[in-house]
């Protein structure tokens, strides 16, 4: 059986971290995302609204780096909760569980450092930052290329 999901879209709030009782980091967050398609009776895209939940370093990461408005991939699976609202009313929750994220745009210019400059870089599944930003320039000719 399978259940993967993959989804690309800008993200409608900054990630909300939290930990549970026993120290475990989970973020929460959500994702606009436009359907490929136009509505027949107003010629506009639909975008849903998809509510995304992240666990331990993906969740530290998805806080740390992502931010309102960035364009995101984010690969995980489907889970639907069953929970009981205040009323005592039970309700039935869709959502997708991260399992990586991926910047899907480039840094933004006006960036106060909050986001990260590493485009394209996947984080999660115990991945970390890379301390130097990704890529560096190298300024030396190596000469003739052999292909």
């Amino acid at each position: 059986m399978l259940n993967r999901i993959i989804l690309m879209g800008r993200l409608t709030r900054d990630p909300e971290l939290r930990h549970t009782q026993g120290g475990t980091a989970v973020a929460s967050f959500s994702l606009a995302v436009e359907r490929d398609f136009k509505d027949q009776a107003t010629g506009e895209k639909v975008t849903d609204f998809i509510d995304i939940v992240a666990w331990r370093n993906t969740a530290e990461l998805a806080e740390r780096y992502f931010r309102k408005g960035r364009m995101a991939v984010v690969e995980g699976r489907l889970q639907l909760r069953d929970w009981t609202d205040k009323d005592g009313n039970k309700r039935r929750t869709a959502e997708v569980v991260a399992d990586h994220m991926y910047f899907a745009d480039s840094k933004p210019k006006d960036d106060g450092g909050g986001a990260g400059s590493y485009g394209g870089q996947s984080y999660g599944g115990g991945y970390s930052a890379p301390a130097t930003g990704g890529f560096q320039n190298i300024d030396e000719d190596d000469g003739e290329l052999p292909f």
